[in-house]
């Protein structure tokens, strides 16, 4: 198979190779030597049980890889027996295995000009991997470079026509791979319906009958003879007579759950009952044509054709076949969406034959019987610290990387003979990237904002049209994809498709302009090049989960996806975890034109709730940029859809994401996603509704539904509780009071408070403007509002946290020493008012000092007053002690203090700063400004720690490894603790 991959099996070659420039590594350096590498244990356990699962001691990684990253590799990655001398225990021996492999493929089928250009590129790929600004997917960690078959792609797509041998042959065939470790997808619409007869003149099964037979076999072959499930995606059209029993499979098989669970049954994930249940181990897509789509808009009837003639053999309502779909996803998340028209009309390679199918995530759309490998850039990596992305780096990084996954095609063994020569023939790679949502907030841009998505298309622009540059590039040195000459036509006109797309973005600004003009760059060129030598190859791009690679590179959000959640959860040397706010939060709000001090503030905020709704100083309008999957702000449906619309146009394949909608979403919204995905352009969709499965874990606290679905008794008896009427506590006939009058940008005003005889407020009052004036009637009706409120028992601070931080005008600088700056009059007022009537401690909740506390945290480091004793002796004896904590420290002259010097002669710098600090990796920036605290023993990932914060749930299964809650990852599920994932490698 990899014979047809020799260069005088395409176009005619017109140079002698690629000479590659030197970008990241340093001449006369090698990249390792670059580095501080440290000695670690890697021990895991499974939270539930406590048994050990895997230990390796004295690995050796780079101090700046996260435990997390080492933990994943050392597990996942590294060959050999453990224990013996055979196990890898360098990460220098697992990319060197890589590597070098790449490079000997590179050079035995001419890629390169000289020896020099091919030990070049070893250290220009060794530098990006080592620095984790990139990574392979799973299998080629797995096998390249081993004594197993060199199987180098993740994504496989299988074909099954009408008849007994293909359909038992689709069974072996994904069985294979399935213990390969890998997933597959198909479509099954060429089998003929139970509505159609045989030539024997008997029923046919159709094809929802064979899926119960594969799925059998895939709940059985546990995936990579690990103990995840199997990943496969089943397709149908919609035309297909047995569509209607296709849609509603799974959610009758979740009825089928719920009343088991009732009996007593174990229904949970991974229950001893599950197992009877079909249906279960894959994922469901209808194939939607655009007539289809256009019935629904306009309420016509569609016609379901027979496969053996083509004739329509029964016509239904579309509008009521949609709604049947709908409903389906509403009840159990399946089935998905995949828009026909939209993918084939990005199609390159036509004259060979349509796309009917995907991967198991869908990302990955091209021709039967063919495979795809994937690569994803790490795009934090690339984020200058102007705060803009450095466009000309990250296409250089692409070029290098493309490079590489082509020459993967040369030296790969295939699972099936008609994979292999597929997949050789057209060349389809899937580069794509991680962390988009980290690298958003930290340049200020909300995930769901048009600055948001201009950057994300342009970022994802550049890298697919520099894809195509290089490959038509390579095409002039090692040939075109064998399939290129029959689908020139179609694959230039897909190009310009992309160039257009590109034309019509709107950038925002300077960044995304930036970024925009390279990209448009980029385009004329793949048109140019590639009009003189076609293309190497069909495919180049997609956007994959990236579940356990983005773990491997230290990513913060995974593909496409935004923020999973602000507080993280990391693992320490040595064993235990700590609880971290996201380090590109501080960034972002630098980058907003936030203050040190209010940037601190802002952050313990966040360490505490989990969340920026009502974070002291924090502008609402900045509020989107810290919008998250998950929490108190989590993105709208619709902005994962827009996003994924953003981005669509320039990429090859597809996307893969799941839209989550909350427990009280309806039918009607889930129709509506599935219709505007269409008009977007968008080749899938798939949704999730929070509970629609029996088999979501919960956490405590959550509805009734939630705990039912747990196996919890909901009880039956209602309780009617009387609830105490409102008393309004009035005030005194003569009461204390103060007048303040004030000057906020200009404008002057008074308050007049008064207080009950025990200092609680009750009353404001609050004079503006001209007797008669409209303010001053706004602001005299305000002022009753509040007061009324107040003694109706509403508590000051809610008053507080609710009206400081608004922002209009007049607003700057005030007369009033303790608030000196403020955003408007009321947020003002109610500053005023909480250092006037609250206490210390309310204040310190809500960021509210004053200027003398203020001036004493930037002398000793704390806010809180020094408590006064009886006599000036104790108020003495108590400086003297508190002075006591700051040893003296002899430094010689001339000499620069060490940090473990600065450390101990000033006890506000952190502790963990120190040189002498056991684990470099476990010590956050200067950056961080708040201390992370120790993780709840219960939180064991991310996911949990964010139900510990939230009390609310997180719709992700259990791992099946080691027991911990995994997290969304794309269409799939990562885990955090051991980096198994639910579907994809």
């Amino acid at each position: 198979m990899t014979e047809t991959a020799n260069p005088k099996a395409g176009t005619r070659r017109t140079s002698k190779g690629l000479k590659i420039e030197r970008v990241f590594s340093t001449e006369g350096v090698h990249p390792y030597d670059e580095l501080n590498w440290e000695r670690r244990d890697v021990v895991q356990t499974n939270w539930k049980t406590g048994e050990t699962v895997f230990e390796q001691r004295g690995v050796e990684f780079p101090d700046t890889w996260s435990v997390n990253a080492s933990t994943i590799v050392t597990t996942k990655y590294f060959r050999g027996a453990v224990g013996t001398d055979a196990r890898e225990w360098s990460l220098r021996q697992l990319i060197d295995r890589v590597v070098l492999t790449y490079r000997k493929g590179g050079e035995d089928h001419g890629y390169f000009a000289t020896v020099k250009d091919a030990e070049l590129f070893e250290h220009e790929l060794t530098w990006l991997l080592v620095n984790q600004y990139f990574s392979f997917n799973s299998p080629v960690w797995f096998n390249v470079g081993t004594a197993s078959p060199q199987q180098v792609s993740a994504c496989f797509i299988l074909s099954v026509d009408d008849s007994m041998d293909s359909i038992l042959n689709w069974y072996k065939e994904e069985g294979f791979i399935f213990k390969g470790g890998s997933g597959a997808g198909l479509n099954l619409s060429r089998i003929r319906s139970s509505k159609e007869l045989l030539s024997s003149g008997g029923t046919a099964s159709g094809p929802v009958s064979f899926m119960r037979g594969a799925d059998a076999s895939a709940g059985t072959i546990k995936s990579g003879g690990a103990t995840r499930r199997a990943a496969k995606m089943v397709v149908l059209d919609v035309d297909h007579p047995d569509i209607e029993e296709f849609v509603m499979t799974k959610a009758r098989e979740e009825d089928k759950i719920r009343a088991l669970r009732d009996a007593g049954f174990d229904m949970d994930l991974g229950g001893a009952d599950i197992t009877s249940v079909q249906y279960q181990n894959a994922n469901n897509s209808v194939r939607v044509s655009d007539e289809f789509m256009r019935a629904v808009e306009d309420g016509t009837e569609f016609g379901l054709r027979s496969r053996s003639t083509g004739e329509v053999i029964e016509t239904v309502d579309a509008r009521d076949l949609w709604r049947k779909i709908a409903q389906a996803a509403w009840e159990c998340a399946d089935p998905g969406i995949q828009y026909d028209g939209t993918i084939n009309d990005w199609h390159t390679n036509p004259e060979t034959g349509r796309i009917t199918a995907s991967n198991p995530c869908s990302e990955y759309m091209s021709l039967d019987n063919s495979s795809c490998n994937l690569a994803s850039l790490n795009l934090l990596k690339f984020l200058k610290d102007d705060d803009t992305f450095d466009a000309p780096l990250f296409a250089k990084a692409v070029e290098l990387i493309i490079t590489a996954m082509d020459i993967s095609i040369c030296f790969a063994d295939f699972p099936t003979e008609s994979i292999g020569k597929t997949t050789v023939d057209y060349r389809q790679l899937g580069i794509g990237y991680a962390n988009l949502g980290a690298l958003l907030m930290a340049m200020g841009l909300g995930y769901d904002s048009e600055g948001g998505r201009a950057m994300a298309a342009t970022i994802t622009s550049l890298m697919t049209g520099t894809s195509y540059k290089r490959s038509a590039e390579l095409a002039g040195v090692v040939g075109a994809y064998n399939g290129y000459a029959r689908n020139a036509e179609a694959h230039k006109r897909v190009m310009r498709k992309h160039q257009a797309a590109n034309d019509v973005v709107r950038t925002l600004g300077v960044a995304d302009s930036q970024v925009h003009k390279l990209a448009t760059k980029a385009w004329a060129e793949v048109l140019k090049t590639g009009e003189k030598n076609g293309f190497r190859n069909a495919q180049a791009s997609v956007l994959a989960p990236t579940g356990t690679i983005g773990f491997m590179m230290d990513c913060d959000t995974t593909g496409i996806e935004p923020d999973f959640s602000l507080v993280k959860f990391k693992k320490l040397v040595g064993g235990g975890s700590m609880q971290i706010v996201n380090q590109t939060i501080p960034r972002a709000l630098r980058k907003l034109g936030y203050q040190e001090e209010q940037v601190e503030a802002i952050v313990e905020y966040i360490a505490e709730n989990g969340h920026v709704i009502d974070a002291p100083g924090l502008k609402t309008e900045h509020y989107e940029v810290f919008d998250t999957a998950m929490g108190a702000r989590a993105l709208a449906p619709m902005g994962h859809v827009r996003m994924m619309a953003a981005t669509q146009p320039f990429l090859s394949g597809a996307i893969s994401k799941t839209v989550n909608l909350p427990e009280t979403a309806t039918v009607e919204e889930i129709e509506d996603i599935y219709l505007q995905s269409w008009k977007l352009g968008l080749k899938a969709t798939a949704v999730y509704r929070d509970n629609c499965k029996v088999g979501q874990p919960l956490s405590d606290g959550k509805s009734d539904s939630a705990k039912k679905d747990q196996g919890e008794a909901v009880a039956e008896t209602i309780k009617v509780v009387e609830v105490p009427k409102p008393f309004r506590k009035r005030l005194p006939k003569s009461r204390v009071s103060r007048t303040t009058s004030f000057t906020v940008g200009g404008a002057e005003g008074y308050m007049t408070s008064g207080a009950h005889d025990d200092g609680e407020l009750g009353e404001v009052f609050l004079k503006l403007g001209k007797q008669g004036s409209t303010l001053a009637g706004v602001m005299d009706a305000f002022s009753i509002a509040v007061s009324i409120g107040l003694q109706y028992g509403v508590p000051l601070e809610t008053y507080v946290s609710k009206f400081t931080n608004l922002r209009f005008e007049p607003s700057g600088m005030t007369d009033d020493p303790d608030v000196r700056m403020s955003q408007s009059l009321m947020d003002y007022v109610f500053r005023r008012l909480a250092l006037d009537y609250l206490s210390f401690e309310e204040r310190s909740m809500l960021g509210i000092y004053s200027a003398e506390e203020r001036q004493r945290h930037l002398e000793t480091g704390s806010y809180e007053p020094v408590e006064e004793t009886g006599s000036a002796e104790e108020l003495i004896a108590h400086v003297i002690e508190q002075s006591s904590v700051i040893e003296p420290v002899e430094i010689q002259e001339n000499e620069v203090p060490t940090l473990a010097q600065i450390v101990k002669a000033n006890p506000y710098v952190r502790e963990d700063a120190s040189d002498s600090a056991a684990d470099a990796s476990s010590v956050e920036p200067a950056s961080a400004l708040v201390e992370p605290v120790e993780t709840p023993k219960e939180a064991h990932t991310s996911a949990e720690l964010l139900e510990k914060i939230t009390g609310t749930a997180v719709d992700s299964p259990l791992c099946m490894t080691c027991g911990t809650k995994m997290r969304p990852a794309g269409s799939c599920y990562v885990c955090e603790g051991c980096g198994s994932t639910s579907g994809c490698s």
